[in-house]
């Protein structure tokens, strides 16, 4: 009989805890999941115009000349961040020489010889890629060294030209920047009977544009 009753206790114990715990189970609040929005990431696009064409306008010193305007188209074909490759002509009229200057009436050489023409094939190094701040706001620039050759018109004549000098981009936009340079076009002529070696200094500024 008391074998039994300890069965019997031991049922009933074993119901009381399994009710007990499933009860427990209901009460435990449910863990809420929070619903997360996928926000749509749209990626900036990378602009890879790499053809610059610019329209400039400056003076010109030719050495023993005083100085005259000068216009200027340049084609860039940007190989990286860091270099490029420039097309370069250039046009302007050579004003008096500094002895026509003293003897009015004398005229060394004809307004066809003074007639002055470039053409300049250079590589650009931008060695300070970076910004410039105006009125707190970033625009990217660049400050780059230039070296070339090509051919000069002047005096009738042609002549093989290096070309050497610095400039400096500040773009406005993605599509159109604005350049400062200066350039000394270095070429021997004979134009007075001697052959001497010539520094004629370049200074121009205009815009340009990127396909």
């Amino acid at each position: 009989m008391a074998y039994w009753l300890q069965r019997l206790l031991l049922i009933a114990l074993s119901i009381i805890a399994t009710l007990s715990s499933i009860r427990t189970a209901a009460e435990v609040p449910e863990v809420i999941s929070p619903e997360i929005d996928r926000r749509e990431i749209k990626v900036a696009r990378i602009d890879n115009e790499n053809i610059e064409v610019g329209i400039y306008g400056g003076i010109l010193a030719i050495e023993d000349f005083d100085s005259s305007n000068i216009s200027i188209v340049r084609i860039d074909f940007h190989i990286n961040e860091h270099t490029f490759i420039e097309a370069s002509y250039g046009s302007a009229k050579g004003d008096t020489t500094t002895f026509e200057e003293l003897i009015p009436s004398t005229q060394l050489i004809s307004d066809e010889q003074r007639e002055y023409t470039s053409y300049d094939i250079s590589f650009g190094w931008n060695i300070f890629p970076g910004e410039t701040w105006l009125r707190n706001k970033a625009y990217k620039s660049d400050f780059y060294l230039i070296l070339g050759g090509g051919s000069t018109e002047f005096g009738g004549d042609k002549w093989f030209t290096w070309n050497v000098g610095a400039g400096y981009r500040l773009f406005l936009n993605d599509w159109l920047a604005w350049r400062i340079d200066v350039r000394d076009h270095i070429f021997n002529r004979d134009l007075f009977g001697e052959d001497d070696q010539t520094n004629n200094i370049e200074m121009s500024s205009g815009v340009s544009f990127f396909f």
